[in-house]
Parts: structure tokens; C-alpha cells; sequence
């Protein structure tokens, strides 16, 4: 069984369920509450990071609740 990953309410990065806070923005407003999975691997090169104003590499969520 996949363990359950949360996203951050904050930046959208995705983190696994046993974190307490986001390792890209130190927020703690973390949810189960999210939909769609994009991963960004050349956030300067990508239409989709600018629009969701992400900087940094990862695995995001692109709606989250």
C-alpha cells in the first residue's frame, strides 16, 4: 500500500504524510485535499511552472483545496 502524500496549501508542492510542515516554504497548512499531479523538472523552462509560479524542481498538485 502507497503511503499517503499531502499537499501544501501554501506552494502546492507535495509531501508524503509524515512531515509536518513543507519542505519548499516551512508551512504546516498541509491537506489530502488535492487534485491533479504535475511534476516540474526545468521549472525555468516550463509555461506550466511560470504559470504556477513555481521556482524550484518537485511534485506539485494542481488544485488543492
Amino acid at each position: 500500500m502507497a503511503s499517503k502524500r499531502l499537499a501544501c496549501r501554501e506552494c502546492h508542492h507535495i509531501v508524503s504524510a509524515d512531515q509536518n510542515a513543507c519542505p519548499h516554504c516551512g508551512s504546516s497548512s498541509l491537506t489530502e485535499d488535492w487534485a491533479g499531479y504535475v511534476v516540474i523538472t526545468h521549472p525555468e523552462q516550463s509555461e506550466i511552472a511560470e504559470k504556477m509560479e513555481v521556482t524550484e524542481e518537485g511534485e506539485y498538485a494542481l488544485k488543492v483545496r
